[in-house]
């Protein structure tokens, strides 16, 4: 049985490759852009089965609009999928307290609002699954993106969260975490103004990364179907094969420092009856 998507940020990486894994077997998609055009190759392929909606998920009142554009056009929406956002690049010294602002209000508040938009007609069906887009950097901190692992750390405990209180109306919540991949999406990053303190940080970052090794968006836009098709779907998974030793790493280190000052956390608690 053919599903129906909504998914935000489809104009281009790995929101694309999500649409079109959809499309290309038979699901009919909601796909949300910020300039419907970059989606007009996928209406003169796949016909009625898209619908184009231009959306900038800052507003919150075209959010809900849109989701209920696409609830009314193809009559339900199976799976939801927020995947709108960007990358800012920068020491947390350097970034401005408007581009701050800015990634939060896209990253984090963008997704609350498709999220909520969405939940009352998933509520209604009794059914449906909510697919939260985060990052590696959602689970682990990295030098110069502190500002994109605060959007993302927010979103994570937010939706964890929601997977708590949705459970019980038949919703079920994801979040996927995906690595590195092969996408424009550095072309829609930006930058902050570099200071000439974490010049040698930003050189020994950016070798770093020449060394990774980026995944296949198409390959990302298959396992989002298997994931969507799951009965029995994960809170949250890694895209790539990045997320995994990374994070093991970091939260082995995380249980090492905090039994080693346990002590002290039970000294802060006070004396105990």
């Amino acid at each position: 049985m053919s599903k129906t998507w909504f998914v935000t940020g489809a104009s281009r990486g790995l929101g694309r490759a999500f649409v079109e894994a959809a499309l290309s077997r038979g699901d009919n998609v909601a796909a949300t852009a910020r300039d419907t055009t970059s989606l007009t190759a996928l209406q003169e392929k796949y016909g009625k089965a898209v619908l184009p909606l231009a959306l900038d998920v800052h507003n919150r009142e075209a959010v809900f609009a849109s989701v209920a554009e696409a609830r009314a056009h193809f009559g339900r929406i199976d799976v939801v999928v927020s995947n709108a956002g960007y990358g800012l690049l920068g020491a947390v010294e350097e970034i401005t307290e408007q581009q701050l602002r800015d990634q939060i209000e896209t990253n984090l508040f963008g997704s609350v609002w498709v999220l909520q938009a969405a939940l009352p007609h998933l509520r209604e069906q009794g059914s449906g699954h909510l697919i939260q887009i985060s990052s590696v950097a959602g689970v682990t901190a990295m030098p110069l993106g502190g500002a994109y692992a605060a959007s993302k750390w927010g979103i994570e405990g937010l939706v964890e969260t929601l997977a708590q209180e949705v459970a019980q109306f038949g919703v079920k919540v994801t979040i996927v975490e995906p690595g590195g991949y092969a996408t424009e999406g550095a072309a829609g990053a930006v930058h902050a103004q570099v200071a000439p303190q974490y010049a040698a940080l930003r050189e020994g970052f950016a070798a770093l990364a020449e060394t990774l090794e980026f995944g296949d968006p198409a390959a990302a836009g298959r396992a989002m179907l298997a994931l969507a098709d799951a009965e029995e779907p994960p809170l949250r998974t890694f895209f790539g094969v990045q997320g995994g030793p990374i994070v093991e790493a970091v939260y082995a280190d995380r249980l090492k420092t905090w039994t080693d000052w346990q002590d002290l956390a039970v000294e802060a608690h006070g004396d105990r009856a």
